[in-house]
């Protein structure tokens, strides 16, 4: 898997348990310690949580597993390093102490929103004219 395919599967993972502000940073022409950040906040220390254990269980379903993990006790904000994508899961108080966006405020930033489900069609049945 790529490093660009595997940042957007850790997206969707994390959009799966409703992660707000979603966004992946390309780091690729800027440093060569990740090629892309996937940063992502949750409302509750309870949603941390959930956020991280869906991309780690999403992840290990595809065969990856994160190289180095850290913040899963504290849950105000969870690095999961999957060495060429690095995931920030922050509480929203602590993203905005930390300002992550600003700090590598010269990549690239793709904002991932949840696709909303396909609208149900519904057919009317098919109606047959009489002949009189």
């Amino acid at each position: 898997m790529t490093p660009k395919t595997l940042s957007k599967k850790i997206a969707d993972l994390a959009l799966s348990k409703k992660a707000n502000n979603v966004l992946i940073l390309d780091l690729r022409k800027l440093t060569d310690m990740a090629d892309f950040f996937v940063v992502c906040s949750a409302d509750s220390d309870v949603q941390v949580k959930a956020i991280a254990d869906a991309i780690v269980d999403g992840m290990e379903d595809v065969g990856s597993s994160p190289w180095h993990q850290e913040g899963l006790t504290n849950r105000q904000w969870v690095l999961l390093d999957y060495v060429d994508v690095v995931v920030h899961i922050f509480h929203k108080e602590m993203r905005k102490f930390y300002g992550l966006e600003k700090l590598w405020g010269d990549a690239k930033i793709e904002e991932v929103i949840d696709k909303p489900a396909p609208k149900k069609t519904t057919r009317k049945p098919r109606t047959t004219k009489k002949k009189k």
